[in-house]
């Protein structure tokens, strides 16, 4: 078996056998990254595998202090690797790719992934295309050379989110992810076991919580308090030869008896948790109550609890509760208040809010329309009313339906009651009502429509099936129609008419023409009047002045 060099922060040479058998290595540690050096004939795919058998790859060398790291790696080896030794390092360069003379790298790419680096070390240029990988020798400087060439040995880089500390005293033995081995190590990474055979104990390097690197153990409490405090992160107190961890106050010992914790991190309460010295006690968010058992929470119903939480309507929520308003209301800083209907429903004449809703109001004289509620008419509750007139135009007036305009007066102008019943429209009996009438019929008959009266037994057969025999009386709001006249009647309407026409015509035929006799013999006498001598002549009514001469 071969042996291996470790060197951590300057501290300790190591050889060790590493896990493939007949190569020598030796390491070095920077920060939280180890380098290995191998020894054994390899090509460049090869040498890799070997470094990611053990969670690493072919070195990167991005920075001076890492050259000279593996500068001070390489150079005790004079002995076992005497001369210009070349090794391969983590460049590599794809085929189908070619040298790239502005970039640091060249086109190359680093075996763990990506290009970027503040450091180059090239010896020449190398070919211009294809696949090539590059080494590393002794004084450092890199080379191109194919890939499947077989090298002195190769270079080996792992990285780690961070280390231990080492443990005091001599007698422990370290034993790192790798197989390196030795009892002289000032930071260790993750993983690396810790032997102190004088106390029987075997340690491991872990992370713990919050993200820090400490040195742990599979088993329950502490161990000598002299060795890293016994591992108890408060303090560490031994009592007839058995130590113990303690925590300070307002913190509990974890299950591991050497982890401290704030008394809520791991209690189970569902909502709120509060430390109550080294216990706690669960709490529940506003609007919740605790069970029974401490630890959940259930709902409050806040309408039940209190009724007059809110002014109209309370609905329950889980947490909480939300209050709402009835129709006609909204809610406004957690009152209801009446909805403003006025600003969006348009009213005639005037609108009015009220409780839940509004309503329209007419002014004065004038009533809702039967139909449309928004609109007003005229409206008069008694036998004769002023009319609505035009202050503009005083003939231009107006009179509720059923009535109508008086123009005898000579004082204002009055709306007077159509009494309907005298213009004999009712087959039965006529009672006047203002503005309308209403239209009864004598026993036996029924209305057959607003004015006509039809034997009861006629009527029934008519509207048999309708489920009405003794309709309602309407009740007109204008004048009844005219009865219809008799048809011969109506051909001597037609007829005179006719004559008129025929009349009138003939008479504006004469007329016409005797005018136009008329205007041609003045015509005559005004073209046979001109005078060429000066003279005073007498001018005819209708001839032109144009051609007169004093």
């Amino acid at each position: 078996m071969g042996t291996v060099l470790f060197v951590l922060f300057g501290h300790g040479l190591l050889w060790w056998a590493p896990s493939w058998a007949g190569e020598e290595a030796a390491v070095q540690c920077l920060g939280t990254a180890c380098y290995t050096v191998h020894w054994g004939k390899h090509n460049w795919a090869g040498a890799q595998d070997q470094c990611k058998s053990n969670g690493g790859n072919l070195a990167s060398v991005k920075s001076q202090d890492e050259a000279q790291l593996l500068g001070d790696l390489l150079a005790p080896d004079e002995v076992r690797a005497p001369g210009l030794v070349k090794l391969w390092m983590g460049l590599r360069r794809e085929k189908g790719k070619c040298y790239q003379r502005h970039q640091r790298l060249r086109g190359f790419s680093w075996a763990s992934g990506g290009a970027n680096t503040d450091y180059d070390n090239w010896r020449r240029d190398g070919p211009v295309c294809g696949r090539a990988c590059v080494d590393v020798s002794r004084d450092l400087r890199w080379e191109e050379r194919r890939c499947q060439d077989s090298l002195d040995g190769f270079l080996c880089e792992y990285n780690y989110p961070g280390t231990c500390r080492g443990l005091p005293g001599g007698d422990v033995t370290y034993r790192t992810p790798f197989g390196a081995q030795d009892s002289d190590l000032v930071a260790l990474p993750p993983d690396t076991e810790a032997w102190l055979p004088a106390l029987g104990l075997e340690l491991v390097c872990k992370k713990q919580d919050g993200g820090r690197f400490r040195w742990s153990t599979h088993l329950p409490g502490a161990w000598a308090c002299q060795v890293e405090n016994g591992g108890c992160e408060g303090t560490c107190q031994e009592k007839d030869g058995h130590p113990s961890c303690a925590c300070p106050e307002g913190r509990k010992l974890e299950a591991d008896d050497r982890s401290c914790s704030a008394p809520c991190a791991s209690a189970p309460c569902e909502q709120l948790c509060v430390p109550h010295g080294a216990d706690f006690i669960c709490m529940c968010h506003e609007g919740y109550e605790l069970t029974e058992d401490g630890i959940h929470c259930r709902d409050i119903d806040d309408c039940q609890v209190n009724p007059q939480v809110c002014e109209q309507i309370c609905i329950n929520t889980e947490g909480g509760f939300e209050c709402h308003c009835h129709q006609g209301y909204e809610l406004v800083e957690g009152k209801c208040k009446d909805v403003i209907d006025c600003y969006t429903v348009f009213c005639q004449h005037h609108c009015e809010d009220i409780p839940g809703g509004y309503r329209c109001i007419c002014f004065e004289g004038y009533a809702p329309h039967p139909k449309d509620p928004f609109k007003c008419v005229l409206f008069c509750n008694e036998s004769q009313c002023p009319a609505e007139c035009d202050p503009h135009v005083q003939s231009n007036c107006m009179c509720p339906d059923g009535f109508i305009l008086d123009e005898t007066e000579t004082g204002p102008k009055m709306c007077i009651d159509i009494n309907e019943c005298e213009m004999q429209h009712c087959d039965g009996i006529c009672t006047n009502t203002l503005g309308s009438f209403r239209c009864d019929c004598p026993e036996g008959q029924v209305l057959h429509d607003p004015y006509t009266c039809v034997n009861r037994s006629d009527f029934e057969i008519e509207i048999s099936g309708s489920g009405e025999i003794y309709p309602q009386t309407p009740v007109p709001t204008q004048l009844p129609p005219a009865k219809s006249l008799h048809p011969g009647a109506l051909v001597g309407i037609i007829v005179g008419t006719l004559s008129m026409i025929i009349i009138l015509i003939a008479l504006i035929y004469h007329l016409m023409k005797k005018h136009f006799i008329a205007q041609r013999g003045m015509d005559y006498k005004c073209s046979s009047s001109i005078e060429k001598e000066v003279g005073l002549y007498h001018v005819t009514p209708g001839c032109s002045s144009a051609g007169q001469k004093l």
